[in-house]
């Protein structure tokens, strides 16, 4: 297969993963998905000779480091809205939420938004994107002992956050624990 073809293959077989790994991580700007999901695969097009055989660690590594440059790129535009004195809260439209806006287990993601930027993405590779631990590895670039360890370590510290927010868990509730 070329690695024309390849690419084909991977764009056709991967891309609304990706898209949702990307909408996942952009937390409702749904604006700004399509625009990092086409810069992933612009970036797998020019790479497309080092597609590996199961491409979808390596494009969620990719969608990763696309991620960020959109992060910098919103924090470089915020600032200069900022100086310019033209954000929405200076004409009145900012919007509070009401106090019945929490969906159901939103604790959870209080506790999850709580953790590094790292312990975030590799909780989220294995439960969102239901990745293994050797493909945690090629999406995070890193060796299978390190992501295992850190995916440890974050389980670790979600859980610690988990109990200091909700000190009560169902277990404890029912005299179970």
């Amino acid at each position: 297969m070329s690695n024309d073809e390849t690419f084909a293959a991977a764009y056709r077989e991967h891309y609304w993963a990706v898209s949702r790994y990307v909408a996942r991580r952009l937390d409702g700007r749904t604006d700004e998905v399509e625009e990092v999901v086409a810069e992933v695969f612009t970036v797998a097009w020019r790479r497309r000779a080092d597609l590996p055989a199961a491409p979808l660690p390596w494009l969620y590594g990719v969608a990763r480091n696309c991620l960020a440059n959109a992060v910098r790129g919103q924090g470089r535009r915020r600032r200069l809205v900022r100086r310019m004195g033209n954000d929405d809260a200076a004409h009145n439209r900012h919007i509070e939420a009401g106090p019945d806006a929490d969906a159901p287990g939103a604790w959870v993601h209080d506790a999850l938004a709580r953790l590094s930027p790292a312990d975030q993405e590799v909780l989220r590779l294995t439960a969102w994107e239901e990745l293994g631990i050797e493909e945690v590895a090629v999406a995070l670039g890193c060796g299978n002992r390190a992501a295992s360890m850190r995916l440890h370590r974050a389980r670790r510290r979600l859980r610690a956050e988990i109990d200091r927010l909700c000190p009560t868990t169902p277990a404890k509730e029912y005299g179970h624990g």
